[in-house]
């Protein structure tokens, strides 16, 4: 008798929906592929999630939690230990990035379909408005927040570019596409999460300094 495979069935159809969703996008994914990568009917797909958006949402949500409750907690930890002065730049974008790259070095599959997603989405004018706000704009919000105070001189409007700017090396950071090693010829990997993220903190800090000082 084969042996049963001891994950769950809905949990194989996240799982499975999760990788193609990474790899191919939405539209680029049948439920009829993803049945076949989890192992099990077409028709169990759909008497679980319904339609294919329904399923996307739900990979989409599946590791939200966690991964928001991770860096609201390393910014905490990052403010209580700073006292009244608050925490600097630096350590705020830190506790941000840190999670993430945590995440990514489990070598775990699923959290590196995952975040591969996110970037994705991220990445998306259709996807990016629809799905990343519901689950992620109160996140980002508490960190503008701490941002504004370690830069009480700062207009809102260059808070919010930087952001911007951070969100952008951030998603090509987590798709993970391996531009970097072709453009370094080697010398840099996008595998190296610690040199990515080691590089990523300096970087965007001295921007937020250099942008909101220019026009404070």
């Amino acid at each position: 008798m084969a042996e049963k495979n001891p994950i769950p069935k809905r949990e194989r159809i996240l799982d499975s929906a999760e990788a193609l969703f990474a790899e191919h996008g939405y539209d680029g994914v049948t439920l009829r592929q993803i049945a076949k990568g989890a192992g099990v009917d077409v028709a169990l797909a759909n008497y679980h999630f319904g339609k294919k958006l329904d399923l996307f949402q739900a990979v989409f949500e599946r590791r939200a939690a966690h991964l928001n409750e991770s860096r609201i907690e390393a910014l905490h930890a990052c403010q209580a230990k700073a006292g009244k002065k608050g925490p600097s730049v630096e350590q705020i974008i830190e506790a941000f990035l840190r999670p993430l790259e945590l995440a990514q070095e489990t070598g775990d599959d699923g959290w590196r379909h995952y975040l591969a997603l996110i970037a994705y989405i991220n990445n998306s004018p259709y996807w990016g408005p629809r799905m990343m706000s519901q689950l992620f704009d109160e996140l980002v919000q508490e960190f503008i927040s701490a941002l504004k105070k370690a830069l009480p001189k700062a207009r809102d409007e260059d808070i919010y570019w930087c952001y911007h700017n951070l969100s952008g090396a951030l998603t090509l950071t987590l798709a993970n596409t391996g531009r970097i090693d072709k453009l370094s010829r080697g010398k840099c990997s996008s595998d190296d999460f610690q040199a990515a993220y080691d590089h990523m903190i300096p970087f965007t800090a001295a921007g937020f300094r250099k942008v909101c000082a220019s026009r404070s």
